[in-house]
């Protein structure tokens, strides 16, 4: 019985301190955008040197 003493308050404090973050995060915008991040990795940054070549000819 003794163990809730311990047990409970530091379940509370993880539990607050998961619903904290939980909450942070969906206000700092994370979640606004699903789609973008998984295409982001498709699309090249910088045009490819072949590109360039063709474009000089």
């Amino acid at each position: 019985m003794s163990v809730l003493y311990i047990a409970l308050p530091i379940a509370i404090f993880l539990g607050a301190a998961g619903m904290v973050a939980c909450i942070r995060c969906i206000r700092s915008g994370q979640y606004d955008d699903m789609d973008t991040p998984a295409v982001r990795m498709l699309i090249d940054d910088k045009p490819s040197v072949e590109k360039k070549q063709t474009k000089d000819k």
